[in-house]
């Protein structure tokens, strides 16, 4: 199981992926199987999303999304994540 503490701070510090709220930011992971979420179980530290406290609960528990549309947004949160921790030199070779 990848963790890595350094990963989710540098994650929280980026601006929403999805409404570009830039604070209350957090380190939402998958909640899906095939990125190693299991019972009790978080999903890897590499496969989290930049996300604001309001569209992680809309993903996680909110009403409003089906099974499908909540990970279309996570992962479309997630490769945003990636690109920007790389952008700004926050992951890779320093």
């Amino acid at each position: 199981m990848y963790r890595s503490k350094p990963l989710l701070r540098a994650v929280a510090s980026l601006p929403c992926q999805l409404c570009g709220k830039e604070d209350e930011t957090q380190a939402a992971h998958a909640n899906w199987s095939e990125y190693g979420k299991g019972m009790a179980i978080k999903a890897h530290d590499c496969y989290v999303a930049a996300l604001c406290v309001s569209c992680h609960h809309n993903i996680d528990q909110g009403s409003k999304l089906n099974y499908g549309e909540r990970k279309e947004l996570w992962e479309a949160a997630w490769r945003k994540t990636i690109l920007v921790l790389f952008e700004q030199n926050l992951v890779g070779p320093k």
